[in-house]
């Protein structure tokens, strides 16, 4: 082989296991940061075909209905705590700030945070649906079995 060709397929070499390097890295790192979506159905039975339930201590959204009559507020601080269900499971969602203006009981809403037991979430953003009819194209696909929820109505966040 020409030794010119040969350097030439040298760096093309060394380019190409750097980049991959690289790439590596940076998905290893963003899948450090991932939240990943979850109802309190798949929170509590599992989700996907293998039932992988997420770890305490994982960062996650949860979206749902907020349960009638389980809204607390303490007096004091600007704590409120919440349950969440679909069509099933509850789950207890822990938030400390000033909830949105749409945000009241049998709501559809979104909180994201970190899990703090294997039911209870502790928020660090609460978002209500914008009006009647929004709803996450996911929580959207996973309520389509709640009698109230008619998935033909229901307006999704992509505008399909």
């Amino acid at each position: 082989m020409n030794p010119r060709r040969k350097q030439r397929l040298t760096w093309v070499a060394v380019l190409v296991i750097g980049v991959s390097i690289a790439s590596g890295l940076m998905l290893y790192a963003l899948s450090q940061s991932i939240d990943l979506f979850y109802t309190p159905s798949e929170l509590v039975e599992g989700k996907g075909d293998d039932k992988q339930k997420p770890q305490v201590g994982q960062r996650m959204r949860v979206g749902g209905m907020v349960v009638e009559g389980s809204v607390e507020r303490n007096r004091d601080t600007l704590e409120v705590s919440f349950k969440v269900t679909d069509i099933g499971p509850e789950v207890t969602v822990l938030y400390q700030g000033i909830l949105p203006d749409l945000f009241r009981e049998g709501q559809g809403i979104v909180a994201q945070g970190e899990l703090i037991e294997p039911t209870v979430l502790k928020a660090s953003e609460v978002l209500a649906k914008h009006d009647e009819e929004y709803m996450p194209p996911e929580l959207a696909e996973q309520m389509k079995g709640i009698k109230h929820v008619n998935p033909n109505d229901v307006e999704y966040g992509d505008g399909k």
